[in-house]
C-alpha cells in the first residue's frame, strides 16, 4: 500500500477506509411530524447522539416534516443495517418517550418511521477505474521488481546422447 495519504480516508489501527452512504427513510404512514423547527432541531440533536454513541459520523443531515435524509459514514467492522437500525430505532424510541401526545396521536403502535428505507453508496471512483486499478496491479508490480539474469538454457537432444 502506498505510503501517501488517501484524500477523506478515515485511518485506524486496524484499517483504513473511506465509503460514504446516503440514507433516506420516512416516518409512518408519511405523517407530517417535524413541522416545527424545534421539533425538526430536536430530532437533529437526538440523531447526532445516537450517531455519537454507536460510531457513526453524520456527516451531512436534513430533517424533513415527514422524512430524513443523512449523509453517513462508519467503520467496515459495522453492517450498514446496523447503522440503519440504531439511527432508526433509538431514535424513534427517545422521540416517542419524550412526546407521549404525538405518540397517542398519530403513533400509537410505537413506531415513528416507516420500516422502510432508502440506502445507496457513495464513491469517489467509478467502477471501471477500480477494475482498470487492479487490472495494473500485476503490470505495475512487475515494472518494479528487479530485472533477473535470463536462466541458460541447454539444448539437449535425443540424438545426441
Amino acid at each position: 500500500m502506498s505510503k501517501d495519504k488517501i484524500k477523506d480516508a478515515v485511518y485506524t489501527r486496524r484499517y483504513i477506509y473511506n465509503f460514504h452512504f446516503h440514507l433516506i427513510w420516512v416516518t409512518k404512514y408519511r405523517h407530517k411530524t417535524f413541522t416545527t423547527d424545534e421539533l425538526s432541531n430536536e430530532m437533529k440533536d437526538i440523531l447526532w447522539q445516537v450517531a455519537e454513541d454507536n460510531e457513526i459520523v453524520i456527516e451531512k443531515m436534513e430533517v424533513m416534516p415527514d422524512h430524513v435524509h443523512v449523509l453517513i459514514s462508519f467503520p467496515p467492522s459495522k453492517a450498514p443495517t446496523s447503522a440503519i437500525k440504531a439511527l432508526k430505532g433509538r431514535s424513534a424510541f427517545i422521540f416517542l418517550r419524550r412526546h407521549p401526545e404525538i405518540r397517542q396521536s398519530r403513533y400509537w403502535g410505537g413506531h415513528l418511521w416507516s420500516p422502510s428505507y432508502y440506502m445507496s453508496t457513495l464513491g469517489n471512483m467509478s467502477k471501471e477505474v477500480v477494475e482498470k486499478y487492479i487490472n495494473d496491479q500485476k503490470y505495475n508490480e512487475m515494472k518494479k521488481a528487479p530485472v533477473s539474469k535470463p536462466i541458460k538454457k541447454h539444448n539437449f537432444s535425443v540424438n545426441n546422447v
